[in-house]
């Protein structure tokens, strides 16, 4: 378990991070998410170590990144939001130089090197020059070096970056299948591939977090539990629209307009009472015809911007 303790960062007189507090647990894919400057990688850079907290610390079971640094590194897989590669390098000679750092045995390395090349799909490039390689092999590779190890924590900073929307997925699958027997911890921008990646969503906003929970509670805490049904229907009275809600009266009706040929319907109903059958039968009985019926709820980018959209970009 990692518990993130009252964590703030100062720079001079701009507030980083303003005590934060949350916990992750063992066989989680959390996301971490915030606009520029946020606060995002300053975090996470705290919690690997390399930069120091104004004020707090984070804990690994009984032993703090302050106090314990060095040991706690040695289990944490770290891909930072700026790959650090050498570009003059092959790729097999750059692994085999974050295997040295990272201590593990020569024996051991080429099973290491066979297993993370296979994981992240650099078979194609395993001896060829960095430099040489396209931004997507670079930002697997960089993948591949934070999980050589095989660390109990990876703590990614956009590791979708640059990808194709198929290495995405390959990279998607391999994140969910780590997070079944590691802890990961994993910021993007990409808002789509975090809600179809990770299990809990952290968002932080100014340095302080603004949101936490899974994909699905933040949607439904987003819209007070409400979604909206847009209805296009022909041939309805006015009166008949409005003898709706007597007869259902679990929707709320909030505009009617009319068009040329049909009237547009704005429902409003409780999430954990779908209506739409009920409207679909008083539609049949009043001989409607309905020409389109969609509900419409909140997504992820909706929330990130109500909760963000106050951030200072840098």
């Amino acid at each position: 378990m990692i518990k993130v303790d009252n964590l703030s960062k100062n720079y001079d007189d701009v507030k980083a991070v303003k005590s934060i507090s949350f916990e992750l647990q063992d066989g989680q894919v959390v996301g971490f998410l915030g606009a520029n400057g946020a606060g995002k990688s300053t975090t996470l850079k705290i919690m690997t170590g390399y930069i120091s907290p104004t004020s707090g610390n984070v804990y690994y079971g009984n032993r703090n990144i302050q106090d314990d640094t060095s040991d706690i590194q040695k289990d944490i897989g770290y891909l930072p939001e700026l790959n650090p590669l050498y570009s003059e390098m092959r790729v097999h000679d750059y692994l085999k130089f974050i295997s040295d750092i990272r201590g593990i045995p020569s024996s051991d390395f080429k099973n290491a090197f066979q297993k993370v090349v296979e994981e992240c799909s650099l078979n194609a490039v395993a001896h060829r020059t960095i430099g040489n390689c396209s931004k997507g092999y670079k930002q697997r590779i960089g993948l591949a070096a934070a999980m050589i190890h095989d660390p109990k924590i990876l703590i990614l900073d956009e590791p979708v970056t640059g990808l194709d929307p198929n290495q995405i997925v390959e990279i998607r699958q391999l994140i969910k299948k780590l997070g079944k027997e590691k802890i990961v911890l994993m910021s993007s921008h990409i808002l789509q591939e975090i809600q179809a990646t990770v299990d809990r969503i952290i968002i932080i906003n100014e340095g302080s977090i603004v949101a936490d929970g899974s994909s699905e509670s933040l949607l439904k805490d987003s819209a007070g539990g409400k979604v909206e049904l847009s209805i296009d229907v022909s041939n309805a009275s006015e009166n008949d629209i409005k003898d709706m809600k007597a007869t259902i009266p679990s929707i709320d009706i909030h505009s009617i307009t009319k068009n040329d040929s049909y009237t547009n319907i704005n429902i409003e109903y409780s999430n954990s009472n779908d209506p739409r059958a009920d409207i679909f039968n008083y539609a049949v009985s009043k001989k409607w015809i309905i020409l389109e019926m969609v509900a419409t709820k909140q997504n992820l980018e909706d929330i990130f911007r109500n909760l963000t959209s106050n951030g200072k970009p840098s």
